[in-house]
């Protein structure tokens, strides 16, 4: 049993564009799952669906690349809040990943949502990780 599935999720997207996979079988929860639609309405994957196996949900995500080469369209995900320290973030002072070139993941109390729309909502939130 996982306990930060958030990092599993991350880190299992990171581990199958080291190698070049297609897709990745993710297990499926409520956050895991508003992540992966973030991920696909901001263009960093190409698709996901769930489905259940042995009682059990899982996504499916289906990486993208960049031409002939494969080079991945994530460069890099870096995980901020962590189970052991939290990191908080007001409407004011939410951050900006590389001059708005890429996002951050926030966790609000209207739910999960881009740095970029949470600062449009005038909401802060925990940040959950940074992505280019």
């Amino acid at each position: 049993m996982v306990t930060d599935t958030i990092s599993d999720m991350l880190t299992r997207i990171r581990n199958a564009h080291m190698v070049k996979h297609q897709i990745v079988q993710i297990p499926s929860t409520k956050i895991s799952l508003a992540i992966a639609e973030i991920l696909k309405e901001e263009g960093y994957i190409e698709d996901f669906e769930s489905y259940i196996e042995d009682n059990k949900k899982y996504l499916l995500i289906s990486l993208k690349y960049i031409g002939k080469s494969r080079k991945p369209v994530i460069s890099k995900i870096e995980r901020m809040s962590k189970p052991g320290l939290r990191v908080y973030s007001s409407s004011k002072e939410l951050p900006r990943v590389l001059e708005n070139l890429g996002i951050a993941i926030i966790s609000t109390s209207k739910g999960v949502m881009t740095n970029l729309k949470a600062k449009e909502l005038g909401i802060g939130g925990e940040v959950l990780f940074y992505i280019w």
